[in-house]
């Protein structure tokens, strides 16, 4: 069964032939080969592209390899990358005729110095390159500098609600509770019942995330950053910090782990997109708070595969399944601290702070939106509007629900949709 992709197809198609490496990023898994060695090759076929002006190597592929004289087997051994002569010679091979050449390049950080071939690439008029690649440290960072401006990334979730229900044989409102539960990572779409999809994202978690980080980073304890996992997994939307979790560990786990190692491995997690941190932003005093922080898995299934499927809280899930479908529309996302002073009963002013779940930004525009699982009276809906109340600006204020209702305004112009709309019309927040 094919699961189109059109935002990310549409996305590479729209950079073809602009002078740049197109990088796709993004957890493994998620669909990048698929996108670009499918779903564009395709593109390129039916645009009228010779099969032999399009180039595609898999630098993870043991077939591949074995084309240019390389063995994955003893590049595991010798812990190195492939050859990059090899394969620039098997490239010049390829390209002998006239016309654009298109070369489609699989997860090219195990490509040695990828960045000098790129970049010789880059120079030659008959090339468009497109690659994937899974760690942000190998590839967004470089191409800010290596690549000199000319570095376009494209970055990919797993499927968004929208995709997942192009597939899935049921209504909107189950479709839901098994998308928050089980994600949208293809390879777990795919399976079918409960107990395949929970044993492919915890050999998934296990075989493929954790011992890529682990590898990756040369990570000792391994134990310490598989209980940092655990405590990020129990509590995913909670502001935290290092210093905030190191004091946990110490009390829960009776570890002396530094607060410096636990930043490290927090930006192991961010580097291989398992997580995604959103920084607080003082909406009064247009100023970041630099912690704490929250933190959002990029995919929930695994998150929930990474506790056993035991702690299922609806409220947090929907927080995360927003923020996510927000990153996709390519929005940043932080979330929104006003400080107010207010008098208690005895008249003395108590100083504290409100929450605005998420300060959208992209371009000019900008939303404030709360994340309200339930408003089952008015007092709920004042508490979740509160802080809106406090914002002096004119940019848009919104309730995302699970309630079913109809999306409308109230008398303060605060717009209320349910999650259903939200996430299934990418232009409910223009209405």
């Amino acid at each position: 069964m094919e699961i189109r992709r059109d935002f990310y197809l549409n996305k590479l198609i729209k950079r073809k032939n602009n002078g740049m490496i197109k990088v796709i990023t993004g957890i493994r898994r998620c669909g990048k080969s698929y996108l670009l060695n499918n779903l564009f090759y395709h593109h390129l076929l039916e645009s009228g592209v010779d099969t032999d002006h399009i180039i595609r190597f898999a630098f993870d592929s043991a077939e591949d390899l074995y084309m240019i004289g390389e063995s994955l087997i003893q590049i595991e051994k010798e812990k190195r990358g492939v050859d990059p002569e090899k394969f620039m010679a098997y490239v010049r091979s390829k390209v002998v005729g006239e016309g654009m050449y298109y070369l489609l390049l699989d997860e090219i950080q195990m490509l040695d110095c990828f960045e000098a071939v790129l970049n010789g690439y880059l120079r030659k008029d008959n090339m468009d390159v497109f690659v994937t690649g899974s760690n942000a440290k190998l590839l967004s960072k470089d191409i800010a500098t290596e690549f000199a401006g000319r570095g376009d990334e494209v970055h990919m979730y797993p499927l968004s609600f929208a995709e997942f229900m192009t597939i899935y044989n049921g209504d909107k409102y189950m479709g839901l509770s098994e998308y928050m539960l089980y994600g949208g990572i293809p390879l777990v779409v795919l399976r079918e019942g409960a107990n395949d999809k929970a044993v492919v994202l915890q050999n998934l978690f296990n075989e493929i995330y954790l011992r890529d980080i682990t590898k990756r980073n040369r990570v000792k304890n391994i134990g310490e950053l598989e209980d940092l996992l655990n405590i990020l997994s129990s509590a995913i939307g909670s502001p935290t910090n290092p210093e905030k979790l190191k004091n946990t560990f110490k009390t829960v786990k009776k570890s002396r782990i530094t607060s410096a190692t636990i930043k490290k491995y927090l930006d192991y997690f961010e580097d291989s997109f398992l997580i995604e941190s959103a920084q607080r932003y003082d909406i009064k005093g247009k100023a970041y708070i630099e912690t704490p922080k929250k933190y959002y898995f990029s995919d929930l299934g695994l998150r929930n595969a990474r506790i056993n499927f035991r702690q299922f809280e609806q409220t947090h899930s929907m927080e995360n399944v927003i923020y996510n479908e927000l990153r996709m529309r390519g929005y940043g996302v932080d979330v929104g601290v006003i400080p107010i002073a207010e008098r208690n009963q005895e008249g003395k002013v108590i100083r504290k702070q409100l929450e605005v779940d998420f300060v959208c930004n992209l371009g000019s525009s900008r939303y404030y939106i709360q994340s309200a699982y339930s408003l089952p009276d008015e007092a709920k809906r004042t508490q979740e509007i509160r802080p809106f109340r406090k914002i002096d600006d004119s940019f848009k204020k919104i309730v995302v629900t699970k309630d079913i209702v109809q999306p409308h305004y109230d008398e303060y112009g605060i717009l209320t949709v349910n999650i259903y709309d939200f996430l299934l019309d990418p232009q409910i927040l223009e209405k």
